[in-house]
Formats: C-alpha cells, structure tokens, sequence
C-alpha cells in the first residue's frame, strides 16, 4: 500500500454538510511545497529529522497547548509531509465564548472574549483574533502551519508549505485503528511511498 487508501497526496475537497469543528478524529497529511525534502531523511526505516523537521515535530505536539478542546493521535514527519491523528472534543471544554490570539514571536493562546480587552501585548507585536467560527479543523491547520513557517525560515528562507492539505474523518474504531498503524509504519515503508518516489528536489 503505497498511500492510505490511494488517497493522501490528492488536495481534499471538503466533504459536503459536514462542520470540521465538529467532534470527531481527522487523518490530516500536510506537504510541503514541490514536496521538497525539508525535514530530514529516512534512515533503515527511522526519520532522521533535519532542524525543521524537528520544528514541525515540536509544533505539532504544542497544538494542543493552543487548541485545548483538541487531542493528538498517532503522528510522524516525514522528509516532506506529515501524518497526523487531530481529535477534536469540545465536549468538557468551553470554547464559544474565546478567542485564540496569535503573537508575533510565534505564541498562540486562547483568551476568553470578556478578558479580551484586559490582554497585554509586548511591545511589537500584532494580535490576530480568530473568532468562535473559525475553531475547527482549518484553523488549527493554519495555526500549525504558521509557526512552523516563521520559524522553519528562520533556517532555510525558501521554506514554504504545499498551500492545501489532505484531510479524513475517521468513522469507526477499526478505522482509527488502521490509519494508526499507517502512519506509524509510514517510515518502514517509505521505499513505497507515492511522496518519495515523486519527490525531484532533494536536500
């Protein structure tokens, strides 16, 4: 099996009638632009990850630091994507009445509208307010991207993500179970994969 269901490198289009800030567990794979080799090499079946590899490692972890109605799944990084598990569960966690407030150095924190006003930013920085309507899959998505971005260039300047993303609502157990088990053999199995075999730009 060279993809999850021949599917992953294939730009989703959202599936119609559903809400991605619903709760439920999404499949996300995330490229980056022309699929460049930007986070590492695999090594007899193990990611050796570059310095930005190991920034899109650190991110993905911090999501859930930022998005505290979210739980992680199964998650890796590849040379030029990553597989990641997003579960979404806002049901003991109150997230209509916040926002979440990007930082300029990178921070993303979730602030509760009536302490909106009360908010200091250090001097320079810019606060962009990401309403109630926007907790969902996309914006945690964006969020990731972002710091991954501004930090990743702080390296390599040409770093950049694939504009859109794969995305699959995961329906059952069985299913979580598999996807699971994909992503976490996704470097034993690289050999095989559509992403290496048409990667042309290397690092």
């Amino acid at each position: 099996m060279k993809t999850f269901n021949n599917k992953y490198r294939i730009d989703s289009t959202r599936l119609k009638g559903w809400d991605y800030g619903w709760n439920a567990s999404y499949f996300v794979t995330i490229c980056t632009h022309n699929r460049e080799y930007f986070f590492g090499k695999i090594e007899s079946g193990k990611i050796k990850l570059s310095e930005i590899g190991k920034i899109a490692e650190k991110y993905w972890f911090e999501i859930t630091q930022h998005f505290p109605f979210v739980k992680l799944g199964s998650f890796v990084v590849m040379p030029n994507h990553i597989h990641g598990i997003i579960i979404i569960d806002k049901t003991n966690v109150e997230t209509q009445n916040d926002f979440v407030v990007e930082t300029q150095d990178n921070n993303m924190v979730v602030v509760e509208t009536q302490n909106l006003a009360s908010l200091q930013l250090r001097y320079g920085e810019t606060a962009n307010h990401f309403g109630p309507q926007s907790k969902n899959l996309a914006s945690i998505i964006r969020g990731y991207k972002i710091g991954v971005t501004k930090n990743a260039r702080i390296i390599n300047p040409n770093f950049k993500w694939q504009p859109r993303y794969y995305d699959h609502i995961i329906r059952d157990e069985k299913s979580f179970y598999n996807i699971s088990n994909y992503i976490i053999n996704n470097p034993i199995n690289w050999h095989e994969d559509d992403l290496n075999e048409m990667c042309e730009h290397k690092h």
